[in-house]
């Protein structure tokens, strides 16, 4: 199921790609392809700006899965608690991951699609 999520993020990134890549080439004037280049660049350093600030979010997480290892350690509760607290801890890890990637892959589309308007707005 993970790799059926990162494929949907990368299919999407990639139609929003071609979406702008086709919206600025189509356009003849260049006052008009220099103002959606503009609008789609401020969007883009938008999503930019919220994937970086979520590995922040994803830094954060991990510390609280290494202090959640550390405390499950030390809690003597039994084995079943032990276990579900492991469990869970891995479950949270796996999702961090899958969401760091994401994230990745995001940018990647981001600075591609960045690179493109610019690369539009400063030819002629």
């Amino acid at each position: 199921m993970t790799f059926l999520s990162y494929a949907y993020r990368f299919v999407s990134n990639f139609v929003f790609l071609a979406l702008v890549y086709f919206s600025l080439n189509f356009l003849d004037k260049y006052p008009q392809r220099a103002m959606v280049a503009v609008l789609v660049l401020v969007y883009a350093a938008m999503h930019a700006a919220s994937a970086l600030r979520s590995f922040y979010f994803f830094q954060r997480i991990e510390r609280l899965e290494a202090e959640a290892r550390r405390l499950a350690s030390v809690a003597a509760e039994g084995p079943g608690a032990a276990a579900s607290r492991k469990q869970i801890v891995t479950e949270v890890s796996g999702l961090r991951h899958a969401g760091e990637i994401k994230a990745y892959i995001d940018l990647l589309f981001l600075a591609l699609v960045i690179l493109l308007c610019i690369a539009k707005i400063v030819t002629n």
